[in-house]
């Protein structure tokens, strides 16, 4: 559907809906994404945030005006160059960005619902960020957590969750993705107090400048995947920005080759014996990326709608017709059952009993009805869809990145399968 489809004819008055979602948007502004009179997001139609503690409300707001105000203003030029906006990170360090699961950098009691709505809230405003974010808490400080010493969690976490210090994951390799529980080819040999590492690696995310790399290599004497931290600077270890990206361009992206590389056994992560700890750590970081996916419908939807309230078509605005609101009603509707899903799933990681299935099932349906939701964003815009200036085509791009990363659409479906059946189907 464009801008220049539309001739039904206009909704009678008694359909018209009085909810602040659609009241919302009548005269655009600053915060016409929440609700008249509330701090209610109008996309947060079933009102969800009030699943949050009191305490978690307030650090989401906090989130909130943190990144209408410091990264919205600069987030489609930093993309547009495909450049990182450093400057941000003291930020969201200080509202507890970095390391919320872990009592060394916690700033507050919270829960896994709230990391999620997080996740939502730096998603609707730029997904770069909040892929950032997830790269540094979600994976490589919970790879240090779960699979570090406690000297190397006292050693590292700290200064990350500070911003201090900046991390990465390093699993992915230029032949290997979906199946790196078995095609990790990067290798690791032990000498005496010291391995080396040999290999490479593609699509590091803040691999450009940070400063420790998680860097996941099989054991060459038992076979079994091993995680060691490599520091930035070590001998042997380079590397190379990822040029041309269309997707998620603020995110820092590179290929890392491991030629030699020499690490002490001091900075092997102990805790880790095998692919199965790495698997815990994508399964925790897995549903928050669904959660992310939530917020960049949200993010794509509210400039829709805005849109819509704004542009005039055949003497009215946009938002008059029935087949653009038939359109935001389906993007509503993905967007409140996305967030239904990712609520139970992160409630199950709070009482113990996510499996893998259960952040397989959220990622896989919530990235899928984010790729659903932006195109609908974007052909409602028309032509003006895909430009950076209406606020929807950087969505629109950013979706097909975080529809493919921690897992795709399809290896997501297959750990379902496995639940449901009983019967692998990698192989």
């Amino acid at each position: 559907m464009t801008d220049t489809a539309t001739t039904d004819h206009t909704a009678t008055d008694d359909a018209a809906t009085t909810n602040g979602a659609a009241t919302a948007t009548a005269a655009p502004g600053a915060d016409a994404y929440v609700v008249p009179g509330t701090d209610r997001l109008a996309a947060d139609f079933y009102s969800f945030q009030d699943e949050l503690t009191p305490v978690e409300r307030e650090a989401s707001l906090r989130l909130r005006d943190f990144m209408e105000r410091e990264v919205r203003p600069i987030a489609t030029d930093y993309w547009d160059r495909a450049e990182f906006p450093t400057q941000i990170v003291p930020g969201l360090a200080e509202l507890g960005m970095f390391g919320a699961s872990w009592p060394e950098t916690q700033r507050f009691e919270n829960s896994a619902v709230w990391r999620g709505w997080a996740a939502l809230e730096l998603g609707r405003v730029d997904p770069s960020t909040a892929t950032f974010v997830g790269v540094q808490s979600g994976l490589a400080m919970s790879s240090i957590a779960i699979g570090g010493s406690p000297e190397q969690r006292a050693q590292w976490l700290p200064p990350m969750g500070r911003g201090e210090l900046i991390g990465a994951f390093g699993l992915t390799e230029p032949l290997s993705g979906s199946d790196s529980s078995k095609g990790l080819r990067t290798t690791a040999e032990r000498h005496g107090d010291t391995w080396v590492l040999h290999g490479a690696k593609r699509w590091i995310g803040n691999a450009t400048f940070a400063d420790v790399v998680v860097i996941w290599a099989r054991d060459v004497a038992d076979g079994q995947v091993k995680g060691f931290l490599v520091r930035r600077g070590t001998p042997g270890f380079t590397t190379t920005k990822i040029e041309r990206k269309q997707a998620l361009r603020i995110v820092q992206n590179a290929d890392i080759t491991l030629d030699g590389v020499r690490v002490d056994e001091a900075d092997r992560l102990p805790n880790i014996h095998s692919f199965r700890e790495v698997a815990l750590v994508l399964r925790l970081t897995r549903a928050e990326v669904a959660w992310q996916a939530v917020g960049v419908s949200v993010g794509a939807y509210e400039a829709a709608v805005r849109y819509a309230g704004e542009r005039q078509q055949f003497g009215r605005p946009l938002a008059s017709f029935q087949l653009v609101q038939d359109r935001l009603a389906q993007c509503l509707g993905n967007i409140t059952a996305s967030i239904a899903l990712c609520l139970q799933v992160s409630r199950l990681q709070d009482q113990g009993r996510q499996g893998d299935e259960h952040a397989a099932l959220a990622k896989g349906f919530a990235t899928t009805r984010m790729r659903e939701t932006v195109a609908w964003c974007r052909e409602l815009l028309g032509g003006n869809g895909i430009v950076l200036d209406h606020g929807v085509a950087k969505f629109f791009a950013d979706a097909e990145a975080v529809y493919s990363f921690e897992g795709t659409r399809d290896m997501n479906n297959l750990i379902v399968g496995r639940a449901i059946t009983g019967v692998g189907a990698f192989v």
